[in-house]
C-alpha cells in the first residue's frame, strides 16, 4: 500500500508540476469579477466542481451548481465553468454554447486545449494528466479511468482557493469561512 500511495502522490506532483501557473491565475481573475459563477461537471469531475463551489461559498462567493433545482439562469455577467477531461462531453458542450448566445464568459478546465468546449471557451485551463481514454499523449498512470485528472482538478480549483483568499482577503479568514460552514449536521 506505502508503494501505491507514494506512487500517485509523484504522479499527481508530476502532473501540477506542468500545470500553467498563467492560466490558473487567469481563472481566479475571471471568478473575482464575475457577478455569480456557475460549475458544471459530469461524473467524479462534477464532483470535484461541487467541493470547489462549497469553497467558493464559503469564501462569499455567489456560486451555483448547475443542475440543481435551485440554480438561477445564467446572464451576461456571470461566469461558467465546465470541467471535462475530454473536452467534449455533449451536456457541457451545449452549456457552453447556450452561454456564449448569451455572452456570459466561459472557462473550462480540461486536457484538451483544442476540444469542442474549448472552441466556446475565452479561457483554459490546461491539465496535462490521463484521462479514461488514455491517448498516446496523455501521462502513464496505475490509477483507473479518469481519476489522475480529476484529482489534479480538485487540487487546482482548491489551490485557486488559496490564491482568492491571499489576493483579495476582504474580510475573508478562517473564522469568516467557518462561520458560512452548515451547521445542520
Amino acid at each position: 500500500m506505502r508503494e501505491i500511495l507514494h506512487t500517485v502522490a509523484g504522479e499527481m506532483q508530476e502532473v501540477l508540476s506542468q500545470v500553467d501557473a498563467t492560466q490558473t491565475a487567469e481563472l481566479a481573475e475571471e471568478i473575482q469579477k464575475a457577478n455569480r459563477i456557475f460549475i458544471a461537471g459530469t461524473g467524479r469531475s462534477g464532483l470535484a466542481g461541487k467541493m470547489f463551489a462549497m469553497r467558493l461559498m464559503h469564501s462569499g462567493y455567489s456560486v451555483y451548481v448547475v443542475g440543481e433545482t435551485i440554480t438561477p439562469s445564467l446572464e451576461s455577467d456571470d461566469l461558467l465553468l465546465l470541467i471535462s477531461g475530454s473536452g467534449g462531453t455533449a451536456s457541457l458542450l451545449n452549456y457552453a454554447q447556450k452561454a456564449k448566445d448569451i455572452t456570459a464568459s466561459v472557462v473550462l478546465v480540461t486536457t484538451n486545449a483544442q476540444s469542442a468546449i474549448g472552441k466556446y471557451s475565452n479561457h483554459i485551463v490546461r491539465i496535462p494528466a490521463a484521462t479514461k481514454k488514455r491517448l498516446e499523449t496523455e501521462p502513464e498512470t496505475i490509477q483507473p479511468l479518469g481519476s489522475q485528472f480529476d484529482q489534479s482538478a480538485h487540487l487546482i480549483l482548491d489551490s485557486i482557493i488559496v490564491y482568492l483568499l491571499q489576493t483579495y482577503p476582504g474580510n475573508r479568514n478562517e473564522e469568516s469561512l467557518n462561520q458560512k460552514h452548515t451547521n445542520l449536521e
